[in-house]
């Protein structure tokens, strides 16, 4: 029987030629797809995420949770701190900017006065929006002083009443009447930055003792992954409990901020160092890192020039993870009243409030803290589920 090659198809003996031209000497061939193949991996990786419209989306309200954790001062129309007992319990206002009149309709940012009554059983006093009453407001108001980055002196302030000592109470006044949405503001500054922090120093931690575990091995990889065994077999509300009753009662709220940054922080390592260790233990029997050791690269070099780079996006997708997990234990511990008490304000703080149901039950606003907990939380988890599917190798 005699072999024949059909004559639409390729040759593929040895030697042949082809019928299809080749690229000239220093030019791209033509067959080829190069689209994405001068693309970095950060590159990829940031290409990827863009076509994750969740995580996109989710980006954005992170960012604006940040530039309200930023510009605290500036977003905040009244002090925090501020008591008004005559607004206890005062409704949210709702912003509008149509001002309809006779004489025809403007553009203007304005809100609805309060008028008071008085319930003829309870003796109560209530709030009632009156829409014969408006409040304008003004951007760019000149108000309270406070101190922009905690450096700069100033009183600006994004929106505010044009006569201060009109109510201005977006999400509503709480027990001592002070505005909930300033409060709920300068929460976000702490309560983001505790998880941030925290999630910082447990990076540190993780990579650190689970990097060194996995790449030198023996005595110390075992005691490590014994004390990480012992940590997370221990139960968190109660390790948690006994860490923050340790603290001095007489610690400034800066201290006792810095301390719960600690706790939250020695807590959350463990997970990651095993991660980062799994990792290492995979990466010590590829070839260029058996190639970097025989060159006589340092341990450090061949640590952080070729074996962190290859798993780097892997670190941040656990990393982003992680901030939801920080925010939501300090919110936790504050709520238990074991955590940041006041006069710090953050957002577990803020729901100590709404622990009385008949509290809730004429000031269901009090809970809006609880909204943006939520909020954020499932902002940073759809982020960190876009940048583990763009940093997936194995993706299409």
């Amino acid at each position: 029987m005699t072999l024949t090659t059909p004559a639409n198809s390729p040759d593929t003996r040895i030697g042949a030629v082809s019928d299809t031209p080749e690229a000239p000497i220093g030019e791209v061939d033509p067959r080829i797809d190069t689209r994405h193949g001068t693309e970095s991996q950060w590159q990829l990786i940031r290409r990827r995420f863009a076509k994750h419209r969740l995580a996109v989306i989710s980006l954005w309200v992170l960012a604006l949770f940040v530039f309200v954790a930023l510009f605290a001062g500036f977003v905040a129309p009244n002090d925090p701190g501020d008591v008004k007992a005559r607004y206890t319990y005062a409704p949210p206002q709702a912003l509008h900017f149509i001002d309809r009149a006779d004489d025809g309709w403007a553009i203007r940012p304005y809100v609805y006065g309060y008028s008071v009554e008085i319930e003829p059983e309870a003796l109560r006093r209530t709030f009632v929006i009156d829409e014969d009453k408006k409040i304008y407001l003004s951007f760019f108001k000149r108000s309270w002083e406070y101190k922009l980055f905690g450096l700069i002196p100033t009183d600006i302030h994004l929106l505010g009443p044009e006569r201060n000592r009109d109510p201005f109470y977006l999400f509503g006044a709480d027990r001592l009447g002070r505005d909930m949405f300033s409060r709920l503001v300068y929460g976000t500054q702490i309560s983001l930055s505790v998880g941030l922090v925290g999630v910082i120093m447990s990076l540190v931690l993780g990579v650190i003792i689970g990097g060194a575990a996995g790449y030198f091995g023996g005595w110390f990889d075992a005691v490590t992954q014994r004390a990480i065994e012992f940590l997370r077999s221990l139960p968190t509300i109660p390790l948690w409990m006994g860490l923050a009753a340790a603290m001095p009662s007489d610690w400034s709220p800066l201290q006792t901020y810095f301390a719960i940054t600690l706790i939250l922080s020695f807590l959350g390592w463990t997970e990651l160092a095993r991660v980062v260790r799994g990792r290492f233990l995979a990466l010590n029997g590829e070839d260029y890192v058996a190639a970097a050791r025989y060159d006589g690269c340092s341990h450090l070099r061949v640590i952080l020039r070729h074996m962190v780079p290859a798993f780097t996006s892997h670190i941040i997708t656990a990393a982003s993870l992680a901030v939801p997990a920080m925010i939501l234990a300090e919110t936790a511990l504050s709520f238990l009243g074991l955590g940041l008490q006041a006069p710090v304000i953050s957002w577990g703080v803020l729901l100590q409030e709404a622990q009385n149901i008949r509290t809730l039950a004429t000031a269901p606003w009090l809970l809006l803290p609880g909204a943006a907990i939520v909020i954020a939380v499932l902002a940073m988890n759809f982020i960190g589920d876009g940048l583990r599917d763009a940093a997936d190798p194995y993706a299409k």
